[in-house]
């Protein structure tokens, strides 16, 4: 790469309503929601439905919800996100690459992978490494952000080139960040604690057509699960926020290990979600609100009330500097071969 160019780290994620109005919600459920490759059925026939029967619904209830986390910095997603970009920028400055510029963007709100690109090409960046924030790839996720990539390229008339970074799930920093922060939130690997690691789940059309979630999923828990020492009794995993029940999805079902679970009560349940790389609605509200709630009725219900201390939610990297030193080892060897090769 010459000398006056320079090099750019995009990390791209979902997105987050502007606010929690539900004007604001259903914009951002309507972008979504119209993805190809979240659409379940005919296009023009779900578009009718997205807007008939869905938005004025989720719209208000999905509000209310982001009414709940929303702090008075706005969305903590998009603050995280901004926390994140900081600290990467940090992490390249400290090894020597102080010139690398780093943004982010969402594929379904601002900023926009389009706007990101502009950005970009307005410091003089003539390369870009695109990181989706999903460790493990799927189709309706990963696929999306490189959708989104490829539009932004022909439409920004981007002349450069980009590195496009499919996944990281089995990235050995990922793997020991994750390992200490469960053990940080007071996992005892010597105890009889179980580990619950929750993923998104995702159609099963989608696997059967190629994607291989389910396969990256299993690795990054099992490699999580040799970092901490525990046998394969003392761990699990289960997949979360199915959209519909219209069709197939990945399981077990998290709230059916739960369940089971809640019935057995053998120890203490640490939550973790290694698949989602910052903290948003799906893990700040419903595992609070929804999830944990569920333990607790289960385990009622058995005659197996649990204590304060039973369930512990253990948050996502977010914004930590051990996140930052995790996406800095995952996308150096891309920025080193376009600086240094």
């Amino acid at each position: 790469m010459p000398a006056h160019t320079r090099c750019g780290v995009l990390l791209v994620n979902t997105g987050t309503p502007s606010s929690p109005k539900p004007k604001a919600v259903r914009k951002y459920l309507g972008k979504f929601l119209l993805d190809k490759r979240i659409a379940p059925m005919n296009r023009v026939c779900w578009w009718l439905i997205v807007h008939l029967c869905i938005l004025p619904v989720r719209g208000r209830k999905s509000g209310a919800k982001y009414e709940q986390i929303w702090t008075e910095e706005g969305s903590p997603f998009t603050i995280a996100h901004e926390k994140l970009v900081h600290g990467l920028s940090a992490a390249f400055a400290e090894g020597g690459y102080g010139d690398v510029v780093v943004r982010h963007a969402m594929s379904y709100s601002d900023p926009s992978i389009q706007s990101a690109f502009k950005d970009l090409a307005g410091e003089g960046c003539s390369h870009v490494v695109v990181l989706p924030l999903y460790p493990q790839s799927a189709h309706s996720t990963t696929g999306s952000v490189h959708d989104g990539v490829e539009r932004a390229v022909k439409k920004t008339g981007w002349k450069g080139t980009y590195d496009f970074i499919d996944n990281y799930h089995d990235n050995p920093m990922y793997i020991k960040a994750l390992a200490a922060s469960i053990k940080h939130a007071g996992f005892d690997p010597e105890s009889d604690d179980q580990l619950l690691l929750s993923f998104h789940s995702i159609p099963l059309k989608d696997i059967e057509a190629g994607d291989t979630y389910e396969l990256q999923t299993g690795a990054s828990s099992l490699q999580i699960a040799s970092e901490l020492g525990i046998d394969r009794k003392r761990w699990t995993i289960g997949y979360q926020c199915r959209f519909d029940k219209g069709r197939e999805w990945l399981s077990p079902y998290t709230t059916e290990v739960l369940a089971r679970w809640a019935e057995a009560r053998e120890g203490r349940v640490f939550f973790v979600c290694p698949g989602f790389a910052v903290d948003c609605l799906e893990t700040i509200y419903d595992i609070g609100a929804e999830l944990k709630p569920f333990y607790e009725e289960k385990a009622r219900e058995a005659g197996n009330p649990i204590g304060d201390g039973d369930f512990v939610y253990v948050p996502c990297l977010d914004r930590s500097k051990a996140h930052a030193k995790v996406l800095f080892d995952v996308t150096i060897p891309y920025v080193k071969e376009r600086i240094d090769g």
